[in-house]
């Protein structure tokens, strides 16, 4: 656990005394987790009780979105891994940017407790509309950027919710950031440039949700 102090260092400072004074937590929550015992899953494992009796209900709305966004991301990886069809040249990109999102399910799930939703039922297919994104690595690419600049569009639409929530505002940055940089890879890999310009637009809760709404089930 030597990578623990700098990410508890990024949190507002009660909570992280909150949580440096719980080391039988970590060092318990570390056990239990064995070879998964990175950094985040641990503070997502004593979270609860580093926060103390639950979370604003603006926050928890938040942490929702985003999980929902990361349940997304997280099974349309998976699925694609488990279907053999991507280039063993980008196997190995992708497969990081799946753990990635397990990583972050799993955060925002360990966050929330008990008041953490059920992951969404997912058609990747958009109704049939992407029949082939689990076949044809050109449909996989572009369905695969959609969703990563949805979620760095999502993270920046909602920070300022998070106004004030200190170490749960740092975490949502430190996720946001790495979105970005899944996206910025995937655009890579299609041909296309990183970036779209010196700014990039924030989306509404309303804009994530009408642009994530073909792709589940009613």
């Amino acid at each position: 656990m030597e990578n623990s102090q700098p990410l508890l260092n990024a949190l507002d400072t009660d909570l992280a005394y909150r949580m440096s004074s719980r080391r039988d937590l970590f060092v318990s929550s570390a056990k239990k987790l064995g070879v998964l015992a990175t950094v985040p899953l641990v503070l997502a494992a004593v979270s609860q009780e580093a926060f103390g009796k639950g979370l604003p209900k603006q926050v928890v709305n938040v942490l929702n979105f985003a999980l929902t966004l990361e349940y997304i991301e997280s099974a349309f990886y998976q699925t694609a891994l488990s279907k053999n069809f991507i280039p063993k040249q980008h196997l190995a990109v992708f497969r990081q940017i799946s753990a990635h999102e397990t990583e972050h399910v799993n955060f925002l799930k360990g966050a929330l407790g008990s008041a953490a939703v059920k992951p969404p039922k997912a058609d990747f297919t958009a109704g049939g509309k992407y029949a082939d994104v689990f076949s044809n690595f050109a449909t996989f690419l572009k369905l695969s950027q959609t969703f990563e600049d949805l979620g760095v569009a999502a993270y920046k639409g909602q920070a300022r919710n998070l106004l004030g929530s200190g170490g749960i505002l740092t975490a949502a940055l430190q996720i946001h950031s790495v979105e970005a940089r899944h996206a910025a890879a995937v655009r890579a890999i299609g041909g296309l440039k990183p970036w779209t310009g010196a700014f990039d637009e924030p989306k509404t809760k309303g804009q994530v949700l009408a642009a994530a709404k073909p792709f589940l089930k009613a």
